[in-house]
């Protein structure tokens, strides 16, 4: 039986129902009647969403001031979306981590593809770090924090409210801790390295744990070589590599706070002696080495998205196949290169091509070796393009 308390919205007849119906998360704003009363909806209202034929689908989390109009929240409209409905939701998402992982750092929540729209949660041991990237789940903080307190265990919630998609949603920037406290770096266990978490100032939630299993596969390649890393961030993988016996990692950035936490990792390591940093522009330090006349047994770069939407789509993969032609220049023949990705608008296909492309005009010839994806926390709504954003290549360079 339908709750009263809900209102309700309903999709146009051109509406693509039947994608909704088979799991797609979003109707689009051009996809709802949106009278005076929809529109008067405020954002993060729960309503449920009706079809054309006013055949009821489901518990919808509705801003009028996004372009997604509606996202998905339970097929079940006799549901409350309170505390109690997010301790199921967490403790479902909670099982399937904790068969994977032996320690509690990992991504609990990812958004759509965990039942939980707009809405990321990465875990730290005792602290976790919420993104509400969606008025819905930012308007539920509390009863969020409190299910979440529950059902995990931590003491320490911060709150990391900043970033593009919420100012898509019309939400203001604000970082805040909501219980416990928090005064320093967290070290953070993965792939034998030690990295050092900002969860208050760092980028995102303060560490990459998608890039876990390339990491993983980075590591078999670096036993004794000498390993170049752009765009390091925390030293995601120079530090992985130098805890698999790489003989010596750069990690390049252009952030100094973020260097100077990844020496603080790999001094937590014991790998000092391997480690150097360099502060500057990536494309700026891949032609300073070259001009140098160094090469690199592995050469991996994971910069941030270049095309972060279809608009910017083309001119991010110019920046790609830059990006892997600057860097093919600097790995020894018979050497490796990593090339990543995290450009939605970008697939599998395009990317690839952008890089061999890059490759080839530096004249260099290659075999691909691996491709990899983001980990088992980050897992796929299949019916959404969008969740499978994280690519990486690897590649050997035969000449």
């Amino acid at each position: 039986m339908q709750n009263p308390s809900y209102p309700i919205v309903r999709l146009n007849p051109k509406a693509n129902a039947r994608a909704i119906r088979h799991g797609f998360p979003w109707a689009y704003d051009n996809e709802v009647v949106t009278d005076r009363r929809t529109r008067a909806l405020s954002p993060g209202t729960v309503a449920v969403l009706e079809d054309a034929d006013r055949q009821t689908m489901g518990l919808v989390a509705v801003n009028p001031q996004s372009r997604i109009f509606c996202r998905m929240l339970d097929r079940d409209v006799t549901q409350e979306i309170g505390q109690d409905w997010f301790a199921r939701k967490l403790g479902v998402a909670l099982e399937h981590r904790q068969q994977i992982f032996a320690a509690p750092y990992y991504r609990l929540v990812h958004a759509e593809a965990d039942g939980l729209p707009g809405l990321v949660i990465d875990r730290f041991g005792d602290v976790a770090v919420v993104q509400p990237n969606a008025a819905w789940a930012d308007a539920r903080l509390s009863d969020l924090a409190t299910a979440l307190a529950a059902v995990t265990g931590v003491s320490t919630i911060i709150k990391n409210g900043t970033g593009r998609a919420r100012s898509l949603e019309g939400l203001a920037e604000e970082t805040s801790v909501l219980t416990g406290s928090i005064d320093a770096p967290v070290p953070v266990p993965m792939n034998g390295a030690i990295y050092m978490a900002d969860l208050l100032g760092g980028q995102k939630t303060g560490l990459f744990y998608d890039q876990r299993p390339n990491h993983a596969f980075a590591q078999t390649l670096a036993r004794g070589a000498r390993v170049l890393d752009i765009f390091s961030h925390v030293g995601g993988f120079s530090l992985a590599a130098l805890a698999a016996g790489a003989s010596s990692a750069l990690a390049v950035d252009s952030s100094e706070p973020a260097l100077v936490l990844a020496a603080s990792g790999a001094a937590e390591m014991g790998a000092t002696d391997r480690f150097q940093t360099r502060r500057g522009d990536a494309f700026a330090v891949l032609d300073a080495l070259a001009a140098e006349g160094e090469t690199f047994d592995l050469v991996i770069c994971d910069p941030p998205a270049f095309a972060p939407n279809k608009k910017a789509l083309e001119a991010g993969l110019r920046a790609y196949e830059r990006v892997a032609r600057a860097a093919a220049g600097l790995v020894r023949p018979g050497g490796y290169l990593g090339l990543c990705s995290c450009s939605h608008a970008a697939d599998l296909a395009r990317f690839r091509a952008a890089s061999a492309r890059g490759i080839g005009r530096a004249g260099r010839g290659c075999q691909l070796i691996h491709t990899g994806f983001a980990g088992p926390d980050h897992p796929q709504l299949p019916q959404l393009a969008e969740s499978g954003y994280l690519k990486a290549l690897f590649f050997r360079l035969t000449a």
